[in-house]
């Protein structure tokens, strides 16, 4: 049986924590921050957790399903 292969795009922006949750970045972070409020680009920061069936999808891009 051959090997099951991962998805190099996605392997690349989701991150698979111990307990099993997906974390992905937040968008709006690129441009423009001087517009936005000092909070607002703190809590940009910090990354965001998936949805359950958006978990689900993307652990099975990462071979991990």
């Amino acid at each position: 049986m051959p090997k099951q292969k991962t998805n190099k795009a996605a392997k690349k922006r989701f991150k698979v924590t111990k307990n099993g949750k997906v974390l992905r970045g937040r968008p709006g972070r690129r441009h423009l921050l001087s517009v936005k409020t000092g909070k607002r680009r703190r809590q940009l920061r910090r990354d965001a957790q998936c949805s359950s069936y958006d978990t689900f999808r993307i652990k099975r891009l990462l071979g991990r399903a």
